[in-house]
């Protein structure tokens, strides 16, 4: 349905579905799979007038393809967004977004609390091309704002972030962004764009690890890039064209797949973690729980004004290293991973995994300690979830793990 101003008018769940489909002369219900590299041209003028860009078509996969094309046009929808590019993970989204726009003599601004790629990226690849970098505190307003310089280009963040759940507050940091001449790119990946809108709350960009909720069934790499066509045709579009972190059709395809039931998900997920979190902060050994939409997250507020939902995350923190390792192991429903967003329930230690790259003392700052544990809760049935959390912990209460393993 479109209104009287041709916008698309239909819900998220709708344009899920049927969002940006192509079909082909045979009129197929599921989208098509084109595995192919190159295209074919009816003259050696049609393909001149491709490559200048008088005439539209595809020219290469490398540059865009029907498929991929398909499920950009789909994540645009969702997003709310003028253009998309898909890449082929979520880290070359990352790196594609922020290189784009940046050039020696330039300054970026990051949070602190980021993936440990991402403060790769600023702290170790961008100063090796003449772009000075500043992390701040993302929570804190006045550091943002006493980090901006004449030579700013971008801020860039990620809200919840990984693996500790604080918020930045994306409206406020976009605002100081604006003020300088800057642009903000948020990674939106653990709210998914079903919680959390960052482009309404002001941000330029958004980027995905669509690896994570989209696919979220354990099968495919990729990632996306969101914004206005002049951000994407300016900053993204030829950088893309030229380095090539192309998505492949096939990963596409499956992507258009798990768009189709995301808001289940998501949802299931949602309401999963939501009792989870409860559950652990009633339990024994749990010294604390983070789950932004409990009462008790420190930024509580700030998580219900720019969010729709907690999420599908919970962050919790046992005495020491020996413990987390000892509760992990004795699970037996949830895996052991370092991925998240996925239908089956995942756990895993931050500090030994995905922030091991950091000092000791920058993950103290952050609040990584050694106890803490990052649950990315799927879609079993949330009794059995809360029942294995529940022996696990009780064999650091005396119990012994080797029993609770054969059980």
């Amino acid at each position: 349905m479109t209104g009287n101003d041709g916008r698309d008018r239909t819900r998220a769940a709708t344009r899920l579905v049927h969002g940006g489909t192509l079909r082909s002369q045979f009129g197929e219900t599921s989208e098509a799979l084109f595995l192919t590299q190159g295209f074919i041209y009816d003259t050696m003028e049609a393909a001149e007038a491709r490559f200048k860009g008088d005439a539209p078509g595809f020219i290469y996969s490398r540059f865009s393809n029907p498929t991929v094309a398909m499920f950009e046009e789909r994540m645009a929808l969702l997003e709310g967004a003028e253009a998309a590019r898909a890449t082929a993970s979520g880290m070359a989204a990352v790196t594609a977004s922020i290189l784009g726009q940046l050039k020696a003599g330039d300054h970026a601004i990051g949070a602190k609390a980021l993936f440990g790629s991402c403060r790769y990226v600023l702290e170790d690849l961008l100063p090796r091309f003449g772009v000075e970098t500043t992390l701040v505190d993302g929570e804190d307003l006045d550091q943002w704002r006493a980090a901006m310089r004449p030579n700013t280009k971008t801020l860039f963040l990620e809200s919840p972030t990984n693996p500790t759940l604080s918020l930045v507050d994306i409206a406020a940091v976009a605002e100081i962004a604006h003020a300088g001449g800057a642009t903000l790119v948020v990674d939106n990946v653990f709210a998914t764009p079903l919680l959390q809108s960052p482009l309404a709350l002001g941000a330029d960009c958004v980027v995905y690890s669509v690896t994570k909720h989209v696919d979220g069934q354990g099968r495919c790499l990729g990632g996306v890039i969101l914004a206005s066509k002049a951000f994407i045709d300016t900053h993204v579009h030829n950088l893309l064209r030229q380095t090539g972190p192309a998505m492949s059709p096939f990963n596409a395809w499956v992507m258009l797949k798990g768009l189709e039931t995301l808001t289940l998900r998501v949802r299931a997920q949602t309401a999963g973690a939501e009792v989870i979190a409860d559950f652990l902060a009633a339990q024994r050994g749990i010294k604390r729980v983070i789950y932004p939409f409990r009462p008790d997250h420190p930024q509580y507020a700030l998580a219900r004004r720019q969010m729709s939902g907690g999420g599908t995350l919970v962050a919790f923190e046992l005495a020491d290293k020996q413990a987390a390792f000892r509760m992990a192991n004795a699970l037996r429903i949830i895996g052991i991973s370092n991925n998240l967003g996925d239908s089956k329930s995942l756990i895993t230690h931050p500090a030994t995994t995905t922030h091991q790259r950091l000092a000791p003392e920058a993950r103290a700052e952050l609040g990584i300690s050694e106890g803490m544990l990052r649950l990315s809760v799927g879609l079993e049935d949330v009794e059995d979830l809360t029942d294995d959390l529940g022996g696990a912990l009780a064999g650091l209460d005396g119990g012994k793990i080797s029993d609770l393993a054969s059980r």
